[in-house]
């Protein structure tokens, strides 16, 4: 087996022991609690099977996943062109750096009321809240990886007679890439948790933060736990079977 089949083998099997652990205090919890109050793990089991087969789930989750989509390839997007930027040019890059520190320190809710006000109900306010929350990651991660790139390739390729954009195709983005897919993993989590708390705020039309939120106003216990273990699964699904994927694709040589 290589190393990166035994990298793989073993996160796996990490979160499968972690899943296992959570669903054990969650029946411990079950047993002290009333059902109203905490459902057992069977009775969310048989929800989500009914959740499964049901065409208003699969519509919740298409949204959902569309607004992540569009919010978090955004936040790549630009967070990669503004880390880049920030990291070569020494007249921006210190104030640029305290203004992003500053900014992400703000939770990424705490913009939904302004967004709705400034964009109305829609889905472009969570869009722009899940960006948010995705690009002070991804850009701190590229301009710190972009300061810390080896002086004697960036000499060596200016000799050579190298533009700027070539500096930065050539030279600073293939040595920030560690780096980057590192602070997209971050980003990740931090655009998921932002995609749900903005729809359970905004509620204007179907996603799994609303289902959530929904379930919670009516007192529906088995229904909040079903969309919390809903949650959880997605992310892990996403972040270990799409995200490590690409990780150990654009990183293999890291290990061989």
């Amino acid at each position: 087996m290589s190393s990166t089949q035994s990298t793989g083998v073993q996160s796996k099997t990490a979160y499968l022991i972690a899943i296992a652990i959570i669903l054990f205090f969650w029946q411990v919890a079950a047993w002290f609690l009333p059902d109203f109050l905490m459902p057992d793990v069977w009775t969310a089991m048989l929800r989500l099977w009914q959740e499964l087969n049901s065409g208003e789930f699969y519509e919740g989750l298409a949204n959902s996943m569309s607004r992540l989509g569009a919010g978090y390839g955004t936040a790549l997007f630009f967070g990669i062109i503004l880390g880049l930027l920030g990291g070569t040019l020494n007249a921006v890059r210190s104030p640029l750096k305290a203004a992003i520190i500053i900014l992400q320190s703000i939770p990424s809710i705490a913009w939904v009321p302004l967004f709705l006000i400034l964009m109305g109900f829609g889905n472009l306010p969570i869009i722009v809240v899940v960006a948010i929350g995705a690009f002070f990651p991804t850009a701190l991660s590229v301009m710190n990886a972009t300061e810390s790139v080896e002086k004697v390739h960036i000499s060596a390729a200016r000799v050579m007679g190298a533009s700027r954009f070539q500096m930065l195709h050539r030279v600073y983005f293939p040595a920030v890439t560690p780096e980057l897919i590192t602070g997209a993993q971050l980003a990740f989590g931090n655009a998921w948790r932002a995609l749900i708390s903005a729809e359970m705020i905004v509620g204007f039309s179907s996603g799994l933060g609303r289902s959530l939120a929904y379930s919670g106003e009516v007192a529906d216990m088995t229904g909040v736990m079903t969309n919390i273990l809903v949650i959880a699964i997605l992310a892990a699904i996403i972040d270990q079977v799409l995200l490590e994927n690409i990780k150990h694709r654009l990183l293999r040589y890291q290990y061989l």
